[in-house]
């Protein structure tokens, strides 16, 4: 059979894939926080029908005769690049401007996210919309494992810093407390307002009381784009991306923190329709490439005639 016969379907396989990937990321441009990607080639095993000779005295050298074998995906990247930020106005909304990822824990596992749209929860847990708990440091008076109202006299946070030796485990779930206790005797005092500033301190107003809460940890990566994408704007370490490093925003390499603002997608659309374009021509060349092939092969079989 003709050897082009079987490049022209690795190239409609390779840019079929091609083709899914900028169908999703066109899909997602609209994804709080997501991250586009993009596919590279690379030629695939060549057939050698001469050999190299190196030259002599009275000729010079040849050069090898190779014919290839086609094309095939060498690698699907994700472009970790900084979105635009949109305000919202919501004081859960949050988006991180740098390089960091929020920590966000179901209890079992811990993932990570740049996707900041977090709620309230009727306990004042501070979650995602999967309801994944967001991680960090926490005022020592707010006891989560009990639903007793806290007495917030205190601005003592545990751990109070979070720097290289924190561990994942070390951290804690974020609850803002909806009612909190103040003074002697004790009155009890319902949450006003509360601010996230840009170092992650979680400061929350209860009437005349302004108490720290706590503080949102972040992590980094050593290389980002191995992360595994889990779907849900979640991500998880890999091999290759290299273990978290735990930090607070405002810290060198973590970026920071701003309240009331998403990032939104990274796509670019006129960059994916020119893409798309291109792999679509691209497809079509390699069909015609399958035609020609069949054409020539009917020539042949007419030879019998």
């Amino acid at each position: 059979m003709l050897r082009s016969l079987f490049s022209g379907v690795s190239g409609m396989k390779s840019n079929q894939i091609k083709m899914d990937v900028i169908g999703n990321n066109i899909a997602n441009v609209n994804t709080v926080a997501f991250k586009g990607a993009r596919v590279t080639f690379k030629d695939m095993l060549n057939q050698t029908l001469q050999g190299t000779s190196a030259p002599n005295e009275n000729i010079g050298g040849t050069n090898a005769k190779q014919i290839g074998l086609g094309v095939a995906v060498a690698s699907i990247d994700t472009n970790m690049s900084q979105g635009a930020l949109q305000p919202t106005g919501r004081a859960t909304d949050l988006a991180i401007e740098g390089n960091g990822f929020f920590i966000v824990s179901n209890g079992v596992e811990t993932k990570f996210t740049r996707d900041g749209s977090f709620t309230l929860d009727k306990n004042g847990a501070l979650v995602t919309s999967e309801g994944l708990h967001v991680r960090g440091a926490l005022n020592k008076n707010i006891d989560i494992n009990n639903n007793q109202i806290p007495n917030l006299n205190t601005n003592e946070i545990d751990p109070s810093t979070i720097d290289d030796s924190t561990k994942l485990n070390d951290l804690h779930d974020i609850y803002i407390p909806l009612e909190a206790e103040f003074g002697t005797p004790s009155t009890k005092v319902k949450l006003t307002s509360f601010t996230i500033e840009k170092d992650g301190l979680i400061k929350a107003i209860y009437g005349d009381n302004t108490v720290v809460i706590g503080r949102i940890a972040l992590a980094t990566f050593q290389n980002p784009v191995g992360l595994l994408k889990l779907g849900s704007n979640l991500y998880s370490a890999s091999s290759n991306s290299g273990e978290p490093q735990i930090g607070t925003a405002s810290s060198p390499g973590f970026g920071t923190i701003q309240q009331g603002i998403l990032e939104m997608s990274n796509v670019d659309l006129a960059e994916q329709f020119t893409e798309m374009i291109v792999t679509s021509r691209s497809f079509q060349a390699n069909s015609r490439t399958i035609t020609t092939s069949d054409e020539l092969l009917q020539e042949l079989l007419n030879l019998k005639r």
